[in-house]
């Protein structure tokens, strides 16, 4: 499928260097953030790390076997989501998160997989539906586990993947990516800061709990006190009177942004938002064809949707899983001529 708003092959070098530049960024702020406290900036160093590691991963996976790399990463993911020693329900685990980057795993790997039977790639004709089907399996297991969030989030994946082969250009659906993230980032906020236009609703702040509420609200106050810089990475545990215990997965405020705003400041925000965009720009400029483009960027949106509302982003294996998806949905497969189109 030709894309004509596909940027030239010129840009990929700027986006790599770009790349590079953001997670190299967002490792030395939170050192900077950390510097004279007691705080604890591995957690942020390892996430990059796993950033990194995944994208490059992928981006050599994608070139080499472009299906079997894809279904791969999408069976490991709902393996690693199914024997989880966190619960699938809730916002806390990454269930919902590994569940939601295995669908779109799955389905990038449906639309790479070849449709008919060919004399030179024996792949058989039933692998896409095969896929198809698997991603949907994916799907229900999340709705029978009592994965709210991950079954809602596998969903939508699965059906804007089955519509994106519609499109003709992808910046326009990549732009509304963008927006659905700002939205959820600015909601969240809101409710952090207690401005939403006419209060909550009984039923969206029974969905989000009390509970988490005060930690956003906890994450806000802090982030207040120091703008810049932040308390410092992994400090909000001590800080947070909302926190019922002093370790493990609870002393998160539940949300990436507000994490960051109170461990590293608005800059920590920044650079946070500045990595989503420096995928979804990846994605834009990507060789590879539309659908699996858009199928990777909704994904993508969906995991960002979710680190709005949870910790997701604290577990190395679903950054390590983003990095992965963004590196298989922009390699260039190694039988694409140098001005191939997808």
């Amino acid at each position: 499928m030709r894309d004509h708003g596909r940027p030239a092959d010129g840009w990929a070098s700027a986006s790599d260097i770009a790349g590079v530049l953001i997670l190299a960024g967002c490792a030395v702020w939170a050192l900077i953030a950390a510097m004279g406290r007691p705080a604890r900036p591995e957690g942020v160093l390892l996430a990059v790390l796993a950033v990194a590691a995944g994208y490059a991963c992928g981006r050599i996976a994608g070139s080499l076997l472009p299906v079997a790399g894809a279904a791969a990463a999408g069976l490991a993911g709902f393996g690693l989501a199914c024997t989880s020693p966190y619960s699938l329900t809730g916002h806390a685990g990454p269930g919902a998160a590994q569940l939601t980057l295995a669908t779109g795993a799955v389905c990038c790997a449906a639309w790479a997989a070849p449709r008919v039977l060919r004399a030179t790639r024996p792949a058989p004709w039933i692998l896409r539906p095969a896929l198809w089907l698997l991603a949907a399996a994916i799907t229900l297991t999340a709705a029978l586990g009592g994965s709210a969030v991950g079954s809602v989030a596998s969903g939508a994946v699965l059906v804007c993947s089955l519509l994106a082969a519609r499109p003709r250009r992808r910046l326009p659906a990549l732009a509304a990516c963008a927006l659905i993230a700002a939205v959820a980032v600015g909601g969240t906020w809101a409710v952090a800061k207690g401005s939403v236009p006419g209060g909550l609703s009984p039923a969206l702040r029974a969905h989000l709990t009390e509970h988490r509420i005060r930690l956003w609200q906890d994450a806000a106050r802090i982030e207040e006190t120091d703008p810049l810089r932040g308390a410092g990475p992994d400090r909000f545990g001590e800080l947070s009177p909302a926190v019922a215990q002093p370790l493990g997965p609870e002393a998160k405020p539940h949300s990436a942004p507000l994490q960051q705003a109170a461990g590293q400041g608005l800059p920590g925000v920044a650079l946070l938002g500045a990595a989503f965009g420096w995928m979804l720009h990846a994605l834009w400029r990507s060789p590879r064809a539309t659908p699996v483009v858009l199928t990777a960027a909704v994904t993508l949106t969906a995991l960002a949707v979710e680190s709005c509302l949870g910790n997701a982003l604290s577990f190395a294996q679903i950054t390590a899983g983003a990095g992965l998806l963004a590196g298989l949905a922009t390699a260039r497969r190694l039988d694409d001529g140098p001005g191939a189109a997808p």
